[in-house]
């Protein structure tokens, strides 16, 4: 079976360790991985990881071009960086169809580390309207933060349920299976919801547990619901466990693991 993993973060190699410094200090989080793409291929040949999706963050305006250019220049047949556009860019809507244009497949959003609110549609709009015109897919943090506080609803399931329905077209991907810590929410507004709102699996089947997540997946769709760690945070290794005891069917491991994230990205 293929497995890609569709969440993953990397820095180029003068950043990295700076970086991962500042992230785990702030979020209180030990590192499985040095944060660069390098000891990213590593830890997927240690798990048997084909292709890794790279989601950057772009976390002022004056980042966003320089990200994109790292993305087109790192790609590989090995990783598969994602651009970001900040919600406070000049010109937010035309930064987005040039990611189109540079080839690059799609954007990450965060909402505590760039300070928004999905539904906020004065800031978003030209985002959303512009990812559905190119048809670029858009990831987004969902969920709580180890990083800030739990009750920062700024990532709730109820709010990206109202992205989707404003923008039905908009290819959008809720991570941590709809929402880190906000599970019961995610099952009440996400999961079974049809069109293109997809889920992935990052730092969270070890937490949900093998019989809810397996439930999850299957209300959804193995066709809407891809495999991730959040490395350095995770090891694919680690996360492969436990996706292992959900106990699918090999059509159904073979979709998740690997077969919806070649059709989204066109791996």
């Amino acid at each position: 079976m293929r497995i890609i993993d569709v969440h993953t973060h990397a820095f180029p190699d003068a950043l990295a360790e700076r970086a991962i410094a500042e992230l785990a200090d702030r979020c209180g989080c030990r590192p499985a991985g040095d944060g660069t793409v390098a000891g990213l291929v590593e830890a997927m040949d240690a798990a048997g990881v084909e292709v890794s999706v790279i989601c950057s963050i772009a976390t002022q305006p004056a980042h966003v071009g320089s990200i994109l250019r790292w993305c087109v220049a790192a790609r590989s047949d090995r990783v598969l960086p994602l651009a970001s556009v900040h919600p406070e860019t000049p010109d937010a809507g035309g930064w987005v169809r040039r990611v189109g244009e540079a080839g690059v497949p799609g954007i990450k959003l965060h909402t505590m580390y760039q300070d928004f609110r999905p539904d906020d549609w004065s800031r978003m709009d030209a985002i959303y309207a512009a990812a559905a015109e190119v048809d670029l897919v858009i990831t987004f943090h969902a969920g709580m933060d180890f990083g800030w506080p739990a009750d920062d609803d700024r990532a709730s399931p109820v709010r990206l349920a109202r992205v989707h329905e404003r923008f039905p077209d908009l290819r959008m991907i809720c991570s941590h299976m709809g929402a880190w810590r906000m599970w019961d929410l995610s099952r009440e507004h996400l999961v079974g919801r049809g069109g293109e709102l997809m889920l992935e699996t990052s730092y969270s089947l070890d937490q949900i547990g093998p019989d809810v997540a397996a439930r999850m997946i299957r209300r959804h769709g193995v066709d809407r619901v891809m495999f991730g760690t959040d490395w350095p945070w995770a090891r694919p290794i680690d996360s492969l466990r436990h996706f292992e005891r959900l106990g699918l069917t090999d059509e159904e491991k073979a979709a998740v693991l690997g077969g919806t994230a070649q059709r989204v990205y066109g791996i």
